[in-house]
């Protein structure tokens, strides 16, 4: 044996906000869809994606940190106004 448990292993993300690893199911997936920042639920829209967990306080520091366009690779700012307001209505 090779000491690993036979549990299935839950993937993990880093979220771009307080940069603390959690449950993909946990985290909120957001896309870049031209100059937006969007919420991806399904996690099936196109592009790269970041991980944030569904808390204003996380959003918060992401957006005062400047990480969301570095971790989509966006070439300049994004609109965090969709994304703020799911995140509202989920707390």
């Amino acid at each position: 044996m090779s000491g690993r448990t036979h549990a299935r292993a839950r993937p993990e993300r880093t979220c771009v906000g307080c940069r603390e690893r959690a449950a993909k199911t946990d985290l909120l997936r957001i896309v870049a869809v031209g100059d937006d920042c969007v919420p991806d639920d399904r996690g099936t829209l196109p592009g790269r994606g970041a991980y944030v967990h569904p808390a204003l306080v996380c959003l918060d520091l992401a957006v005062r940190r400047r990480a969301i366009p570095r971790a989509l690779r966006a070439p300049g700012p994004l609109d965090t106004a969709g994304l703020r307001r799911r995140v509202e209505q989920a707390e």
